[in-house]
């Protein structure tokens, strides 16, 4: 693979105050030193392992790394001191864990709540109706969790047809900042849906494919 800079300057010249997250799964080391160079600075990975050696190798530039796959509570110790940001949180059992190894680094860890707002059952997340229990369960009981917005995955339908879920996501943000005004992120929109995406109000995009050719 190569860097598609013709690509990345077409969607950062679409991004306002919006964040690009390079969705790095496929990408070796030498992409990531190209997408830096390119001025991609947030990079997305999907496992545990394949983070912890690109992270190593790549020390010497100053990454915000964010994790954005399904994460096994387990795992969370090896990250928690090395993300800014994880989007992918789907359960209490992870919430709990990432308070509990948060507190050994004596920090706040910043997270997104992942909702399957489109109640498919291979989809990971919560169900909307019960995010403002887990919210309150946050504020009450972990400390070192700093809920901060939301994440959700789209169908992989026609890029038109994803646009009624991230509505449904951003009116759930609407609803939950009436008492929460710190969950400012939408985490939403990919290589095939991204501009649908910010057209609802996404803040943050997770784009791949597009960004290499």
């Amino acid at each position: 693979m190569t860097v598609n800079i013709n690509a990345i300057k077409q969607i950062q010249s679409q991004l306002n105050h919006q964040t690009l997250v390079a969705a790095t799964k496929y990408a070796d080391i030498s992409d990531l030193r190209e997408l830096y160079a390119a001025k991609v600075y947030c990079f997305g990975e999907n496992k545990v392992q394949d983070f912890l050696s690109k992270q190593e190798a790549l020390q010497d530039l100053p990454i915000r790394w964010h994790f954005i796959g399904t994460l096994q509570p387990n795992k969370v110790k090896y990250i928690i001191d090395k993300v800014e940001l994880i989007h992918s949180v789907d359960t209490i059992r992870l919430l709990d864990e990432i308070n509990k190894q948060a507190q050994k680094f004596h920090k706040t860890m910043d997270v997104l709540l992942q909702v399957n707002i489109s109640h498919e059952e291979t989809k990971h997340g919560f169900n909307a109706q019960e995010i403002e229990e887990v919210v309150s369960y946050i504020k009450n009981n972990l400390p070192n969790v700093h809920p901060i917005g939301f994440m959700t995955m789209a169908p992989h339908v026609d890029p038109e047809a994803t646009r009624p879920v991230f509505h449904s996501l951003k009116d759930l943000q609407i609803s939950i900042q009436k008492s929460n005004p710190e969950m400012v992120e939408l985490s939403m929109g990919m290589s095939n849906d991204y501009q649908i995406a910010l057209e609802e109000g996404s803040t943050i995009v997770r784009i791949g494919s597009l960004l290499f050719k």
